[in-house]
């Protein structure tokens, strides 16, 4: 990928304008062009039909663990992992100007961050109701000019559309954080950092002890494995695929000494894609 990155590159991601998603966006490539999609499977739409230059996909939480479907969707995307990015879920409760928190008696906020506000909310006295999308739910209160009901979304949100916030940090726990993969049609496989990560999909031979075996390498060349999840591919419970992130590149001769025992024990192997591992990984 030898694009300048001072350019405005085009974003796509799930969500509406200020989803935490955006945010992702933002802290990656600052002067990139947002483009909100719908779903998932649109954000990949974006790409394939030219409306956007690269994707931002959610693929774990603190909290949730995986982010469904996107495992399944990356090795059938034809995209490549060239960043990654870790935001902190701080929760803001926003609302249109001229009220206060006493004056909110109700929000809307996406299913999943509506229980992570549970002990704020049930404090104020404050119902609330999933929506599709939290930064969605900021978006329609500013639009409708709905009074005594606010939102729960980023900061960003309440920029963008306009609200005011009357609370923050209102999240029960305080490490709540996602991981986002910045996607693109282009492979870069430069080095672009001290430590550098490599993200692979296989699948396993049907042998005896073959995911013991095929770990193996990665433990006699010292690869520091931060990853391991299984998933089912094809609907089949025997069909199981691998999703891994290590430490290190492809080229380096210990990485790569691993990759080749890997490939021995398995049916498939794909790098999804390598890159710079993200300052807030630590």
């Amino acid at each position: 990928m030898d694009k300048d990155v001072t350019m405005s590159e085009r974003i796509a991601f799930q969500g509406d304008l200020g989803a935490y998603s955006h945010e992702a966006c933002l802290s990656t490539r600052p002067s990139g062009t947002p483009v909100p999609c719908t779903t998932f499977e649109d954000v990949f739409a974006a790409v394939r039909e030219g409306r956007a230059d690269m994707a931002m996909l959610p693929v774990e939480n603190t909290t949730y663990g995986r982010v469904a479907d996107i495992h399944r969707l990356l090795p059938e995307s034809g995209m490549h992992i060239v960043d990654e990015a870790f935001v902190r879920v701080r929760i803001s409760l926003m609302a249109l100007p001229g009220q206060t928190l006493e004056d909110i008696k109700h929000v809307r906020a996406h299913l999943v961050l509506l229980p992570q506000a549970r002990a704020f909310l049930d404090a104020n006295g404050i119902t609330a109701e999933a929506a599709a999308d939290s930064a969605g739910a900021a978006a329609a209160i500013a639009a409708s000019g709905e009074m005594g009901v606010g939102a729960l979304a980023s900061h960003v949100a309440a920029d963008i559309h306009g609200l005011n916030v009357l609370a923050t940090d209102i999240e029960d726990q305080g490490h709540n954080t996602t991981r986002f993969l910045l996607m693109s049609p282009d492979e870069d496989m430069s080095r672009r950092g001290e430590t550098m990560i490599t993200t692979f999909v296989f699948e396993v031979r049907n042998i005896p002890a073959a995911l013991y075996k095929a770990m193996g390498g990665f433990a006699t060349n010292g690869i520091n494995m931060t990853k391991l999840e299984s998933y089912m591919v094809g609907g089949a419970f025997t069909a199981t695929q691998f999703y891994a992130d290590v430490e290190g590149h492809p080229d380096d001769p210990d990485l790569a000494r691993a990759l080749e025992e890997l490939d021995y024990f398995t049916n498939r192997l794909d790098i999804l894609g390598v890159y710079p591992a993200a300052a807030k990984r630590d």
